[in-house]
């Protein structure tokens, strides 16, 4: 069955598939459309697909939403290199009067020209917004392992500027535009680094109970909306998985780094009693089922610390040395 992707001047939906994109073309027929075989984005009330009519539209891989009708909730358009390997840090690029919103405590360093204000909240809803909004938005924030406050820096000089943001601990700075990714991405909490003012970040709820218990992840995971660039960071190195509808990835509970939103997230039983008890992973594996892309991490910051705790705890070690206590850790090279 089609599915069928639409951008309003509030939000980007999708994918949708039969009634329900037609019910949400005749409700939004001022949107933009877009479905595999089409090479634009189109005015709904153009495609005659969505009044049951057949369409002769032909193209390759979805394009950028239309920026022509768009009002609000676009993000600044900003440059970026990252540096690094295990420590990474971004250095985003900005233009006069451009924006770039961090994690407190996030920064590295700036040019001069930058200016740095703390606000509440994301700084995503519109100037001068209400200051209940922006309480619920500092909110959310804190459920999702962030603080109340969000730093915004901004170029107010002329030429070029520049702010970077580092990473708390090794592993990698994941670059998305939420453009590219449908509009939203899910990923796990306190990840959100750094991105262009106007992206908007809240939360996800894990709706299955066992999902919510044993998932890694916790009920909470971060939601970031938008269309501008985001940067997470996740622990160690990060791959990408491009799932087609119906193909399932079982990954470590605390691997996931990721996804879209389509992406069904579950959890599905390691084995029998001796792979739970002797076995190393746990009860419960995490099912990732496509259609959608993931990014799953090698080393999660429960896993790094649990062990750096193991190590500095004589009765919490994971098996070095031998019964002859300090001698056999000498023994074993363990000191």
């Amino acid at each position: 069955m089609t599915q069928w992707f639409f951008h309003t001047s509030r939000e980007q939906v999708g994918p949708l598939q039969g009634e329900a994109a037609l019910d949400f073309a005749r409700r939004n027929p001022d949107a933009f459309c877009w479905r595999q075989g089409m090479p634009e984005w189109l005015p709904v009330k153009a495609v005659a697909e969505l009044s049951a009519d057949a369409s002769p539209w032909a193209g390759g891989a979805m394009p950028p939403p239309p920026s022509a009708g768009i009002r609000g909730g676009r993000a600044d358009e900003i440059d970026f290199r990252i540096y690094g390997e295990e420590m990474q840090f971004v250095e985003v690029e900005l233009d006069p009067g451009e924006s770039a919103v961090a994690e407190a405590g996030a920064m590295v360093y700036k040019d001069s020209r930058v200016e740095m204000t703390t606000i509440f909240g994301d700084g995503s809803g519109p100037e001068g917004g209400s200051f209940m909004d922006k309480l619920i938005g500092a909110g959310k924030r804190v459920i999702t392992g962030e603080s109340l406050f969000t730093t915004v820096f901004t170029h107010q000089g002329t030429g070029k500027g520049k702010v970077a943001f580092g990473a708390p601990y090794p592993g990698t700075i994941l670059a998305l535009k939420l453009s590219d990714v449908g509009g939203r991405l899910i990923c796990q909490k306190d990840s959100f680094l750094a991105a262009a003012k106007g992206v908007s970040i809240g939360i996800h709820f894990q709706r299955r109970i066992l999902t919510g218990l044993f998932g890694g992840e916790g009920f909470i995971m971060q939601n970031l909306a938008g269309d501008g660039w985001v940067f997470v960071h996740v622990g160690g190195t990060v791959v990408e998985r491009q799932l087609a509808a119906g193909e399932e990835l079982h990954v470590d509970t605390g691997c996931l780094a990721a996804m879209t939103p389509e992406v069904d997230f579950d959890l599905v039983q390691v084995g029998g009693i001796k792979s739970m008890v002797f076995g190393g992973e746990g009860v419960f594996f995490a099912s990732l089922r496509g259609p959608g892309r993931v990014w799953i991490q090698s080393l999660p910051f429960s896993r790094l610390a649990g062990r750096m705790l193991a190590a500095a705890t004589p009765l919490g070690k994971k098996g070095e040395g031998s019964a002859l206590g300090p001698l056999g850790d000498i023994v074993m090279g363990n000191r």
